[in-house]
């Protein structure tokens, strides 16, 4: 069990350590993933951004997603979703997650771009994965600005989904893999959604870290 999102990113940091001062960018999936990652890049010494990407919810159970889009437009389906959603309501989620995307661009990264992953080395991080959607999307967004190296660092994981994202990265970290796992939540003992505000103060004490 972790503690918290902080716990888990310092454990997740030293879990990384060979990555200390190499001029690596970390990317967080807000929102949960951003304490998690502000961790890492603090004690990696590496750049710290975020990268918006969204899980495509069921119309009828929210919770639940049948894929995931990024900033990009880079989206994961996963198989047998058409057997279920009809190809218009497919694209109606898709639309509405794509405004929910520029809204979080707008207000947690204040209309700036995302940085440049081009040649880079970047570790991607998320406070767990589950169904693994937004992570996939995730990645194929660095793949398609050219990463020179992607890795996947995350305090948890379900062993099959670890298997198919380590298929597609140059390496994987991840500290948990529970036997039963349900849900992200279930590894940490103090578990809440986090909000547009927590993102903004961590993201702007880091800011404020890089340049005293």
């Amino acid at each position: 069990m972790f503690k918290d999102r902080k716990d888990a990113g310092e454990r997740l940091a030293r879990a990384l350590e060979k990555y200390k001062d190499k001029n690596v960018l970390v990317l967080a999936i807000p929102k949960g993933g951003v304490e998690v990652a502000y961790q890492v890049a603090k004690y990696i010494n590496a750049e710290l951004s975020i990268l918006i990407s969204r899980k495509l919810p069921f119309p009828d159970n929210p919770e639940a997603g049948f894929g995931a889009i990024a900033e990009d437009g880079s989206t994961f389906i996963i198989n047998g979703a058409r057997f279920w959603l009809s190809e218009h309501a497919i694209n109606e989620i898709i639309k509405e997650q794509k405004q929910e995307i520029n809204r979080r661009i707008i207000i947690l990264r204040e209309g700036r771009d995302l940085s440049e992953i081009s040649g880079r080395k970047v570790i991607l991080i998320d406070d767990g994965v589950a169904m693994g959607s937004t992570m996939m999307a995730s990645i194929m967004l660095c793949k398609n600005r050219n990463a020179r190296e992607i890795v996947i660092a995350t305090p948890v994981a379900g062993v099959e989904v670890a298997k198919k994202i380590e298929q597609l990265v140059d390496k994987v970290v991840i500290l948990e893999k529970p036997i039963y796992f349900n849900a992200v939540a279930q590894v940490y003992e103090n578990w809440y959604d986090v909000s547009d505000e927590e993102v903004i103060d961590i993201l702007d004490r880091w800011h404020n870290e890089q340049i005293g």
